[in-house]
């Protein structure tokens, strides 16, 4: 089964847009994370429409959707599932849990206790749940949005740095550009707070079927020696820079590398450019990266330092 990327990703972007306004670079980040098949962090304040736009990205899709509220009192089976006594059959019998569904949203995971995290975490490695001795798939395709506040903020238990790695991209969701802010009050002021998304007019344009056959396509995207090279260079120039504790690891290149294979799709291309590779940087290293301590005293970010090692390494030509 073969698929047009370069003519479904538009239709699936203006069906988006229909609920979700002013947020094409997200949007662009999130459709790359999920057509390579990870999974994405979202970071921003209460209120800059994380929930919604997740929601509305799967009924565009035709994705099963669940979500989970990460308190500290949640606890692993309340997101797996758990076995319940049948009186009648006399035997336990096992109750999926919210990770059953194609898109699970996680939200405010740095809220939930650390062992509640792993056992999310776990799923999104594996792809599976182990209960009882029993291994039971989830559903293909499948995708883990995490959502979490700024870590500043209190009763948040920030992710250590290998929980952190299984996420593809994290991507910072800020508070909207005036003229956009002043859209969405137009377009949203008559509408309900709970965002009936079957009132929105979103279409489903696209099957599982054709997702994984996109998928596949992305996988074939042909990317030169000399763009490899570039992406070693960038991984090598974080790891050796005296403003970073550690740098990128090679999961996090093969990441950059796999986002970059999505967004030259998107863009008609069946071959990665190194815009490509710059497009991909930020939100596929922000999150792998950590700043020395005199770094942070003298007020930089890591934003500040991967934007410099990008304007230090030569980009092929």
């Amino acid at each position: 089964m073969s698929v047009d990327i370069s003519e479904l990703y538009p239709k699936i972007k203006a069906e988006i847009q229909k609920v979700i306004v002013g947020q094409d670079e997200i949007i662009n980040q999130v459709l790359a994370v999920f057509f390579s098949g990870g999974h994405a962090l979202l970071e921003g304040m209460p209120g800059t429409a994380k929930t919604l736009l997740i929601r509305t990205i799967a009924s565009a899709l035709q994705m099963s959707y669940g979500r989970v509220q990460m308190t500290p009192d949640l606890l692993p089976g309340d997101i797996t599932g758990s076995s319940i006594y049948r009186e009648d059959m006399h035997q336990f019998e096992f109750h999926p849990g919210p990770v059953f569904n194609n898109f699970l949203l996680a939200d405010e995971i740095n809220r939930a206790s650390a062992k509640t995290q792993s056992a999310l975490l776990e799923s999104m490695q594996e792809l599976n749940v182990t209960y009882g001795g029993q291994t039971y798939n989830l559903p293909e395709p499948f995708m883990v949005f995490a959502t979490q506040n700024p870590i500043e903020q209190e009763g948040t238990y920030p992710l250590p740095i290998a929980q952190l790695d299984r996420f593809m991209f994290k991507i910072i969701i800020d508070y909207p550009q005036a003229d956009v802010e002043e859209q969405i009050y137009r377009q949203h002021h008559a509408s309900s707070f709970c965002h009936d998304l079957s009132e929105s007019g979103i279409e489903e344009v696209i099957t599982p079927e054709d997702i994984l056959a996109a998928r596949d396509i992305i996988r074939q995207t042909f990317v030169r020696d000399e763009v490899i090279s570039y992406v070693q260079m960038l991984m090598t120039a974080t790891r050796n820079d005296d403003a970073l504790l550690s740098g990128g690891s090679p999961r996090a290149g093969l990441m950059l590398l796999m986002g970059a294979k999505s967004l030259a799709r998107f863009a008609g291309r069946d071959f990665v450019v190194p815009d490509d590779i710059k497009e991909s940087f930020l939100p596929g290293l922000r999150h792998r990266v950590v700043l020395s301590p005199s770094s942070e005293l003298e007020g930089f970010t890591t934003e500040d330092v991967l934007l410099r090692i990008l304007e230090t390494i030569d980009v092929p030509r």
